[in-house]
């Protein structure tokens, strides 16, 4: 047990220090994190259908779209908002868009239809319709994006050999402790373990934040309903385009999303979702990816190597990187988040990894799903 408790915190250190480096690279340039981030780009930029899937006026929604509508794309830009009924509150939001950007080609699909579990691939499938252009950009209702995103995760399209782009992302907390917990957890252990698995070559990502593809790719793969089952239809869409041979890139662009947990039952739930489908579509990655809560593991590593002096010294280091990541991940100009809440943030990860092997089931929106093998889910009756 004590050999084994300071393997545990030595495995801690060396994942935070691979995760601060990696994150310090992506912030300063100094290295590419992947092969494909540097395809050349299309002298003569093809125009291009952003599809927008809403569901109800979430906090920030006018914001967050506005970022989109704001973009200075020389290719010519469509952008498709799709809604499933028509008393959705989103409506009103739109309705304002359309008001305040009248030069703009904005279209509005609302319709019913399903087409499978997903009810965001079914609203996928129909705004599809009214797409006018070959080259798509997909972003979640919650993502606001910086000038110039459109240009920069776009331009890779033009290798044929490219299946998706897809971006990084930061979380942006609403005001409250829960909504801080959920941003830390994708911002200090999430995206940092991305840029580590890019540092050593994988591609095993797609991200629903950005998800940049021609239309050929997406007909290749059978179009959105081939994942119209599919819990993380963002991870088995860039996962079918690899399977045909195309190649995934990470942008250099970052978008933020809202984080806004209002409780500790909800801020669960959306965990446990995430985790659960991922130990169920990758479950040996699941299993090793433990230590990318280097903080727990490491104070366990000490527990059991019964508080000897190297274990402590490991733990030390860590703790030490942990801080450092922190404010690596945050960049510069950002405001600093209470430090307390970044043990209490890895405590609560953690636990809910351990509760992510207890069942097959989630919770998504309203509904309890079992999640299968395959990634696909079923609502439980």
């Amino acid at each position: 047990m004590t050999s084994l408790g300071t393997l545990l915190a030595a495995a801690a250190l060396g994942y935070a220090v691979m995760a601060w480096l990696a994150v310090r690279l992506r912030r300063n340039g100094g290295k590419r994190l992947t092969l494909d981030t540097t395809c050349g780009s299309d002298p003569q930029p093809r125009a291009v259908t952003v599809l927008k899937p809403l569901c109800g006026a979430e906090p920030g929604l006018d914001h967050s779209l506005r970022s989109f509508c704001e973009q200075d794309y020389p290719g010519g830009m469509q952008i498709i908002f799709g809604v499933q009924q028509p008393s959705d509150p989103a409506l009103a939001v739109l309705e304002k868009l359309k008001q305040d950007y009248p030069h703009l080609d904005l279209t509005v699909v609302v319709d019913s239809t399903r087409h499978g579990t997903s009810a965001k691939v079914s609203n996928l499938i129909n705004m599809m319709r009214a797409a006018r252009h070959d080259w798509l950009v997909l972003a979640d209702s919650d993502v606001r994006v910086p000038p110039g995103y459109l240009n920069a995760v776009t331009a890779p399209l033009a290798d044929p050999q490219v299946g998706i782009v897809t971006c990084p992302y930061r979380g942006v907390p609403r005001p409250g402790l829960w909504s801080l917990l959920g941003a830390l957890f994708i911002n200090d252990r999430f995206m940092p373990s991305v840029l580590v698995a890019a540092l050593l070559g994988s591609r095993a990502f797609a991200f629903g934040a950005t998800i940049a593809l021609r239309r050929d790719t997406l007909e290749g793969i059978g179009g959105f309903p081939a994942i119209a089952d599919q819990l993380a239809d963002d991870y088995r869409l860039g996962e079918l385009t690899r399977r045909r041979g195309k190649r995934t890139v990470l942008s250099d662009v970052v978008v933020e999303t809202w984080v806004d947990e209002r409780s500790l039952r909800q801020l669960a739930q959306h965990g446990l979702r995430w985790l659960r489908t991922i130990r169920i579509v990758r479950p040996g990655g699941y299993l090793f990816s433990a230590v990318t809560f280097s903080l727990p593991v490491a104070v366990l590593g000490c527990v059991l190597a019964e508080g000897r002096p190297i274990a402590l010294s490991l733990l030390a280091g860590t703790i030490l990187l942990r801080l450092m990541l922190h404010f690596a991940a945050l960049g510069p100009a950002r405001p600093r988040s209470q430090l307390w809440a970044i043990p209490l943030a890895d405590m609560l990860g953690f636990a809910l990894w351990c509760g992510g092997f207890a069942t097959r089931e989630v919770q998504w929106r309203q509904g309890r799903y079992r999640v299968a093998r395959d990634g696909s889910v079923q609502p439980i009756s």
